[in-house]
C-alpha cells in the first residue's frame, strides 16, 4: 500500500512539470509568434550610427574670377571606434597607438599632440598653453583641482590610461593620443584625427596591415590652398579648428568637435556660405561585430564668395606700400592703403604693411603673435590715425555750406593764429599771406583753417564729419574700427578737460580725431563723386555652387550729403591744384586732385609723425579713391609715390581682359 505523502508529491512534482513546461512553451511561443520580428531584428542587428561627412569649403575668387583661396586634398588618419578597442581594454588601445606611433617616427610624420605636458630635464612640466592646461584639469578629464601640479597630471593619466608599462617619453606620446580620444569625445559618430597630411607609404601601412593598426584608418580632408599666400591676408582671413566655447553653441548646426571653422577676414564673415553641407555616412554593426559602411548623404561644397579686389591692383599696392614702409625705416616701417571705387564702395584693393603669409600663419603663429611690429594686426581696418590735413577738404565743405566762408572769403596768413593767450603756427611755420580756400587747401594753410574751426565750432565740425562718413564703420564685411571725433565728451573719457584751443586743433585733423585709412577712403569717394557716401564692401557676388546662381551684392546708398555741387567743384579745384605741387603725379598720364596731411604722434617717449593722403583719380571724372597711410614719415610727400604708382598701374593696366572663370563676365 503506497503512503498518500508519496501520491502527494508526485503530483505537486508533476503539477510544476506542467507549469514549467507551460512556461517555456509560453515563452518559445512569444520569440517565435508574438514578437518575432522584434527578436530578429535584434539577433540580427545591434546598432547603427552615422557619421558626418567633410565638405569642402567654398573658393574665394577676385572680380575677375582669379582663384585666391581654393582646397587641396590630403591624408588624415583618424581613429575609428567601430574597430578600436573599447575603453574598457586599455592595453589593447596602447599597443594600437604605440605601433602607430612607431609607423609615424619611421615616415616623419606628426602626430597629435595637444596634451599640455612636457619633459624637461627629467621632470614633467606644463607647456605655455593656459587654456589648454585648465582644459586638462577639467571634471570631464582628468577631474583634478586647479592647484594640481603637472606631475599630479601625469599620474592620473598613467593611472587613468594604464600606462606603466612605458617608459615616460612613450607614455606623454601615447597619453596624447589618449588624451585627444578623450577631449574630442570619441566614439563611433565621432572618429578623431590623430595625423594630418600624411604619406602615401603610411596611407599604404595602414591600408595593408589593419590588425596591427586595428581602428586606424585613412580620410581624404580638404585643407585650404591658396593661389598666392601673401596676397590680401587681412582680407581673407584665416580658419581652424573649432574650440569648445564654439562646439557647444553651433553643434545643433551640424558641427562636428573637430570641424573647420572661419576665424578672421572673410573666411569668418562668410562661414555660412563657405562652410557647405556635411554628408552622411551611415555605420551598421551586426551582433557578430561586422561592421559596414554606407553613405545616405553625399557632401555640398561650400559656395564660392567674389570678392571685390583686383588681384594684380591688390599684390601692386601691397609691395608700394611695403617698399616705401621699409625705405623710410627698416625697423618700424608700416602703413596701409585702400582703393575704392567712387561710384559703388567696392573696395578694389586693401593693404596693410608689414604683412604676413597665410601658411606661414598656420605654422607659425606664435612666433607671428609676438613679433613686436604686429603683422596681424589691419592697418587699414582697425588701425585709427590722427587724419591731419587730409580732414581739410570736409572743412572747406562745412565752412562753405554753412556760409562761414564764401569761395572768395580770404584770411591773411602771417604764419601765426593768435587765440586768446595760445599762438598756433601754420604748416611747417610758413607764412602764406592772403588765402582763399582753393589756395588754403593747396597750401594746406593752417592759419585759413583754424579761422574755419573757429567760426564753425566743434559741434558743427563733427556734424558734417559724420556725413562724410568719418567716426563710423564704413560697412565692410570684415572687423573694422569705428574710429573717434574729437569732442568734450571724448576727452572727458580720457580724464581731461576740454581746452580753448581743442576746437582750433581739431579743425587741422589734429586733437583727439582718430579714423581708419578704409574711412579715409570712403570719404575721399564721397568728395569725388559730389556727395553720394556708399556703403564700403569687400564681397561682389556668392555663387551657388549647386546652381552656378550668380547673387551679387547690393550697392547701398548710406547717404546722399546735403551740400552744393558748387562746394564740391570748389574743393575739388583746391585738392587739385595740391596735386599739382606734387613731381610723382606730374610723372604719371592720369590727372589726379588729393589732399595731403601729416599727424604727430609718441611713441615709446619718441616724437613721431604719420604721413596721410587721399586721393581721386581721375580729377574730371572720378572712378577710384585713394587713402594711403605711412608711419615714421617726417613729410605728407612719403605716401605720394605709394598713391601715384597704385594710380599709374591701375589706368595703364585696366583694360578688358577675359575672366579667368566664366562667372566673372557676368559681374563686370
Amino acid at each position: 500500500m503506497k503512503s498518500r505523502y508519496s501520491s502527494s508529491r508526485s503530483i505537486i512534482a508533476l503539477i510544476l512539470v506542467i507549469i514549467m513546461i507551460g512556461g517555456f512553451g509560453y515563452e518559445l511561443f512569444s520569440i517565435q509568434i508574438l514578437n518575432h520580428d522584434y527578436y530578429t531584428e535584434q539577433n540580427n542587428t545591434v546598432s547603427t550610427y552615422t557619421v558626418p561627412l567633410e565638405a569642402a569649403r567654398g573658393e574665394i575668387v577676385d572680380r575677375n574670377g582669379n582663384v585666391l583661396v581654393s582646397n587641396r586634398q590630403g591624408n588624415s588618419i583618424i581613429l575609428d571606434a567601430a574597430y578600436f578597442p573599447p575603453r574598457t581594454e586599455n592595453k589593447k588601445r596602447n599597443e594600437i597607438i604605440f605601433n602607430l606611433l612607431k609607423l609615424f617616427s619611421k615616415n616623419k610624420e606628426k602626430a597629435v599632440n595637444n596634451l599640455p605636458l612636457a619633459l624637461k630635464k627629467g621632470k614633467i612640466v606644463f607647456k605655455d598653453d593656459e587654456e589648454e592646461i585648465a582644459k586638462m584639469k577639467r571634471e570631464d578629464v582628468f577631474n583634478l583641482q586647479k592647484y594640481a601640479t603637472a606631475q599630479n597630471c601625469f599620474d592620473t593619466m598613467v593611472e587613468m590610461y594604464e600606462l606603466e608599462d612605458y617608459d615616460i617619453k612613450t607614455a606623454l606620446k601615447i597619453g596624447a593620443i589618449r588624451y585627444e580620444l578623450t577631449t574630442q569625445l570619441f566614439s563611433i559618430e565621432n572618429p578623431v584625427t590623430i595625423a594630418e597630411e600624411v604619406k602615401p607609404e603610411t596611407v599604404a601601412a595602414i591600408k595593408e596591415d589593419k590588425k596591427t593598426y586595428l581602428g586606424a584608418d585613412v580620410r581624404t580632408i580638404s585643407y585650404r590652398e591658396y593661389t598666392d599666400s601673401t596676397i590680401a591676408p587681412h582680407i581673407l582671413g584665416t580658419v581652424r579648428k573649432i574650440n569648445g566655447d564654439e562646439y557647444n553653441e553651433l553643434k545643433d548646426d551640424g558641427y562636428g568637435i573637430d570641424d573647420i571653422i572661419g576665424e578672421s577676414g572673410i573666411e569668418a564673415a562668410y562661414e555660412n556660405e563657405l562652410r557647405g553641407v556635411p554628408g552622411i555616412l551611415t555605420v551598421t554593426i551586426d551582433a557578430d561585430g561586422n561592421v559596414t559602411e554606407e553613405i545616405t548623404k553625399n557632401p555640398v561644397r561650400g559656395n564660392t564668395i567674389m570678392l571685390t579686389i583686383d588681384k594684380d591692383l591688390q599684390r601692386v599696392t601691397q609691395k608700394e606700400l611695403a617698399k616705401k614702409c621699409e625705405e623710410i625705416n627698416s625697423i618700424n616701417g608700416a602703413g596701409a592703403a585702400v582703393v575704392q571705387k567712387t561710384d559703388s564702395g567696392e573696395i578694389l584693393a586693401a593693404a596693410s604693411y608689414p604683412t604676413f603669409d597665410l601658411k606661414d600663419y598656420y605654422k607659425n603663429y606664435k612666433k607671428l603673435a609676438k613679433n613686436k611690429r604686429n603683422p596681424m594686426w589691419n592697418r587699414f581696418a582697425l588701425g585709427q590715425y590722427a587724419p591731419g590735413s587730409t580732414f581739410k577738404p570736409m572743412m572747406s565743405c562745412a565752412a562753405l555750406e554753412e556760409g562761414i566762408i564764401t569761395e572768395d572769403t580770404t584770411f591773411n596768413c602771417k604764419g601765426i593764429f593768435k587765440y586768446y593767450d595760445i599762438e598756433l603756427r601754420c604748416e611747417h611755420q610758413k607764412v602764406h599771406g592772403t588765402e582763399n580756400v582753393r589756395l588754403a587747401l593747396r597750401d594746406s594753410c593752417n592759419i585759413f583753417f583754424y579761422n574755419c574751426a573757429d567760426l564753425l565750432g566743434i559741434t558743427k565740425m563733427n556734424e558734417y564729419g559724420k556725413m562724410f562718413g568719418l567716426g563710423e564703420k564704413t560697412g565692410v564685411e570684415i572687423a573694422e574700427s569705428a574710429g573717434v571725433f574729437a569732442s568734450p565728451a571724448v576727452v572727458e573719457q580720457y580724464g581731461a578737460n576740454w581746452q580753448m584751443g581743442d576746437t582750433i586743433q581739431a579743425g587741422i585733423g589734429q586733437s583727439y580725431h582718430l579714423f581708419t585709412p578704409l574711412q579715409l577712403a570712403n570719404y575721399c569717394a564721397t568728395v569725388a563723386n559730389n556727395g553720394t557716401r556708399y556703403e564700403s564692401h569687400f564681397v561682389k557676388a556668392i555663387i551657388d555652387s549647386s546652381t552656378k546662381a550668380v547673387n551679387e551684392t547690393s550697392i547701398n546708398v548710406v547717404e546722399n550729403l546735403p551740400i552744393s555741387k558748387k562746394t564740391f567743384t570748389t574743393v575739388k579745384e583746391g585738392m587739385r591744384l595740391v596735386a599739382g605741387n606734387l613731381n610723382a603725379f606730374n610723372k604719371i598720364k592720369t590727372p589726379v586732385a588729393c589732399k595731403t596731411g601729416t599727424s604727430q604722434v609718441e611713441r615709446n617717449g619718441v616724437k613721431s609723425h604719420n604721413a596721410f593722403l587721399i586721393t581721386f583719380a581721375p580729377y574730371k571724372k572720378p572712378e577710384i579713391a585713394v587713402a594711403t597711410a605711412v608711419e615714421y614719415a617726417e613729410t605728407s610727400g612719403i605716401a605720394v609715390p605709394v598713391t601715384a604708382a597704385i594710380i599709374d598701374y591701375y589706368y595703364s593696366n585696366n583694360k578688358d581682359k577675359a575672366p579667368a572663370q566664366e562667372t566673372g563676365s557676368l559681374l563686370d
